[in-house]
């Protein structure tokens, strides 16, 4: 009998979903990121062989995706970054266990909005506690800002009480995003430790 309990709440542990924000101001690369994730080839090691081309659209609104990546099930949603969307952000803060942060790297003149929009969400009490990762987005084009950079602009490095890491990626070739992810699947399974922090460029 306890065997088959044990048995019973393995199941329905493992198929528990980690609940998921991809955030970011509009055209950072948040749904391209998203349906890398959804639709990345399972029988190959290299992430930049994505199975398919996906084409997005500006996203009004949301997106939600289950996503399995290694052996853990996220529920991913990823959020418009219009300005007359962010303010609804809010809305799906509850329940969260890590926010990923999406920055255009090639954008320089928005990222003090970055910044600010970033600083306002992690204020959030419904977030005091999940992990963040910043995907600093678009290595992949010319004119594109490091991880260190994007770091200092964010001002990640004042961050208090937080697990957060930040790394550099492409979602179109797929650099870079399994190093996150990996991170990210660390962060969702240990207890929450306090202060934490790296840059990975």
């Amino acid at each position: 009998m306890g065997a088959s309990v044990s048995w019973l709440s393995g199941m329905l542990f493992a198929k528990k979903e980690i609940r998921i924000l991809i955030l970011g101001l509009d055209n950072a690369g948040k749904t391209t990121l998203l349906y890398r994730l959804k639709v990345r080839n399972p029988h190959t090691e290299d992430p930049r062989e994505i199975g398919e081309v996906v084409t997005t659209i500006p996203t009004i609104g949301f997106n939600v995706e289950s996503v399995t990546y290694k052996n853990l099930n996220f529920n991913v949603w990823d959020l418009g970054g219009q300005t007359s969307i962010r303010p609804y952000w809010r809305c799906y803060y509850a329940n969260t266990a890590a926010v990923i942060f999406v920055i255009d790297s090639t954008d320089i003149d928005r990222l003090g909005t970055a910044s600010e929009e970033l600083a306002a969400m992690l204020n959030e009490d419904e977030l005091k506690d999940a992990a963040l990762l910043v995907f600093a987005n678009k290595q992949d084009q010319p004119g594109a800002k490091g991880a260190g950079e994007i770091s200092e602009a964010l001002k990640l490095g004042e961050l208090r009480d937080r697990n957060w890491s930040i790394v550099a990626c492409s979602a179109v070739d797929g650099s870079g995003v399994d190093e996150g992810m990996d991170w990210l699947v660390v962060s969702s399974n240990l207890p929450f430790m306090g202060a934490s922090g790296k840059r990975t460029e």
